[in-house]
């Protein structure tokens, strides 16, 4: 059984998908450690309430630690095979990619390349997607290297967009899409 490990800033999405398919036996893995940035981020509530430790590493708890060894340092700890990014809103930093290379995944809410990169996320993907006048969207879960929505594709997947479509309907596509594509993802990935 491969052991999984969660970064996430916000709600965790991406972890409720996939506690949910290991759960449910879909995936032969189990989510063994959830790190957020954020002291508010409600992921650390579902993972307190499923019994999976769950540590804030930010600035602010540890001002003089270098941040990327701490978390690299906990996921080897709790031997992590896979990292999975739910809405991880920071960069991932050399020694955490270099020590977890091609096994460290996240879900983009477009069809890399097209709408990637820093400041590309949640909403502002949306919008950029509306604005240009796509007929297609989807998402995109990849490996994670050094550079923002870089990584090699693990699997995509589209939606044609409507005529009348909103930055809120294309959102709430997307993050259902995205349930679906995460899993099949780490179906191919987790063996």
């Amino acid at each position: 059984m491969k052991r999984i490990g969660i970064l996430s800033s916000h709600n965790g999405s991406g972890f409720d998908a996939i506690q949910k398919a290991c759960e449910n036996n879909e995936l032969d893995a189990q989510v063994v450690l959830v790190i957020s940035n954020n002291s508010t981020a409600q992921v650390l509530q579902k993972a307190q309430s499923k019994n999976i430790p769950n540590f804030i590493v930010n600035a602010k708890k540890f001002p003089d630690e270098n941040l990327d060894k701490k978390i690299t340092d906990m996921m080897s700890e709790f031997k992590v095979d896979y990292i999975f990014l739910s809405g991880y809103m920071k960069k991932i930093e050399e020694n955490l990619v270099k020590t977890f290379e091609n096994r460290i995944i996240n879900s983009h809410p477009a069809l890399l390349p097209k709408f990637g990169g820093k400041g590309m996320y949640g909403t502002n993907v949306h919008k950029a997607v509306i604005e240009n006048g796509e007929k297609k969207s989807g998402c995109t879960v990849h490996f994670v290297n050094e550079n923002y929505d870089e990584g090699k594709f693990i699997l995509q997947n589209e939606i044609t967009l409507e005529e009348n479509e909103t930055v809120e309907s294309l959102e709430e596509k997307i993050k259902k899409l995205e349930i679906i594509t995460i899993i099949e993802s780490l179906k191919t990935v987790i063996k």
